[in-house]
């Protein structure tokens, strides 16, 4: 019998070609994820230094289509040990890159469709780029450059912009009708707000500006009892007593949110929004049936820190309140995504397996050849991973507490605490400031487990 695979037409020989390189091309078994887990582990373990070597060596050595990600993980790295300048410099540029890989998307879309979403630049989840505005205002509050409102406005001005890009894009089934839009139904991000609503009280002359913040955060978060506080102060034009002044306690808090590989049975509402974007590039409509096809599931952790509870000059004063749940908001946003998720891993199946088809009646093969091409259409599909690439180092929850203290230099202590206030750890993280008469002081610290990472870090006035 004579057969070469140099006979083979050239779209026979892609694929034949493709499933050999993802057999045995190491790049296909290795995820982000693994690359990254060394320095992670470090990290949370509390080794800043060997963490930040790691994550600095995949950044020179490492995929170009990651450096994005990682710039972020060093980022919150950055924050950790008081590096505010270092940490803008790499949320700006990253925030850029992201609305930049937005707009070149299309082209993006069109590749992945052929390999897999984790051959294409990462362009970030939505709730990512909505916390990368949020990061960039808590450096910039304990960096003292004076962006800080700029950039919590930035916060809800991203998410209004992923509303508005959505409702660009809508989809119509077959006669004409409206498919629903997730993104739509975001829920509105408290933080962003509740700073504004602090930057503007400080100034003591733009309470209405304050309240209307408050006000928002209060509809939004209506669990975080500290803005009913901040609503009724503002209300009655008091900042602060007279020769005291206030210390924001901004805690990261907990592990963030994660991704993994599952595999997903199309939707009926799937399999119709597959339809709908299949079919506005070709003439042909999506088979009623798929078999599962693997997607990435943002999943959170249940760690037993649940605050950061306060001691001022030794005496227990507070304890943080979630403002903003980035875990919750993660896997709201994937949860309302999820058939859309569903669809283009469809689609990418149906790319596929239509490529194969056509090979075999473009080049009538014989049987032998039919099933080389089979095989590599095999490994071609059966390579396909979900891309369980994300912001790893990011925490569960930002949470605040505010301190009305007397001027004058204090000793604060932190300690992680279970949801019913015991201590979790029986280490005490102290950090002295200065609380300035009238002004606002600004305190950070990162508990992504029931210790400290890092230090505690402070503005300074």
């Amino acid at each position: 019998m004579k057969f070469t695979a140099i006979f083979l037409s050239p779209i026979c020989r892609l694929v034949i070609i493709w499933g050999i390189l993802c057999l045995f091309g190491g790049g296909c078994a290795t995820s982000y994820v693994d690359r990254v887990q060394l320095s992670r582990k470090k990290f949370y373990a509390g080794n800043l230094d060997l963490s930040r070597k790691e994550m600095e060596r995949q950044l020179k050595w490492g995929r170009r289509k990651e450096a994005d990600l990682v710039k972020l993980e060093t980022a919150v790295m950055d924050m950790s040990v008081g590096k505010m300048r270092e940490a803008k410099a790499s949320l700006r540029e990253v925030r850029d890159s992201f609305d930049d890989n937005e707009r070149k998307k299309l082209v993006g879309n069109a590749l992945s469709f052929w390999t897999d979403d984790t051959m294409v630049s990462y362009s970030g989840e939505d709730y990512e780029k909505v916390m990368i505005r949020a990061a960039l205002a808590v450096a910039d509050l304990l960096d003292g450059g004076g962006d800080a409102e700029a950039y919590s406005l930035q916060v809800m001005e991203k998410l209004e912009q992923v509303r508005q890009n959505a409702e660009k894009k809508t989809l119509r089934d077959k006669d004409g009708g409206e498919l629903p839009n997730p993104k739509l139904a975001y829920k509105q991000v408290a933080f962003g707000e509740y700073l504004r609503g602090v930057l503007r009280e400080e100034t003591l002359t733009n309470y209405d500006d304050a309240e209307r913040a408050y006000q928002h955060v209060v509809a939004w978060e209506p669990e975080f009892q500290q803005g009913k506080a901040d609503l009724l102060r503002v209300r009655q034009g008091g900042h602060h007593q007279q020769g005291n002044g206030v210390a924001y306690v901004i805690a990261f808090v907990g592990r963030g949110p994660y991704k993994v590989q599952v595999n997903a049975e199309a939707t009926q509402m799937a399999l119709l929004i597959a339809d709908r974007v299949f079919s506005m590039t070709n003439k042909y409509s999506v088979p009623p049936t798929l078999a599962p096809v693997p997607i990435p599931e943002i999943r959170r952790y249940y760690d037993n820190i649940h605050a950061v509870g306060i001691y001022a000059d030794g005496k227990p004063v507070s304890a943080t309140e979630t403002i903003t749940d980035v875990g919750q908001m993660a896997v709201d946003q994937f949860n309302a995504n999820r058939d859309m998720i569903i669809a283009k891993a469809a689609i990418r199946r149906i790319v596929k397996k239509g490529t194969i088809y056509a090979a075999k009646e473009a080049a009538d093969v014989n049987s032998w050849a039919s099933l080389l091409i089979d095989v590599g259409g095999v490994v071609w599909e059966a390579y396909e991973a979900a891309d369980t690439r994300c912001w790893g180092l990011l925490p569960d929850r930002i949470q605040i507490a505010r301190l009305e203290l007397p001027a004058g230099e204090h000793t604060l202590e932190l300690q992680a605490i279970s949801e019913q206030g015991k201590p979790l750890s029986p280490q005490k993280y102290p950090v002295t400031i200065h609380v300035a008469d009238g002004y606002n002081s600004y305190i950070l610290a990162n508990f992504p487990q029931n210790e400290l990472v890092g230090k505690i870090s402070t503005s300074e006035r």
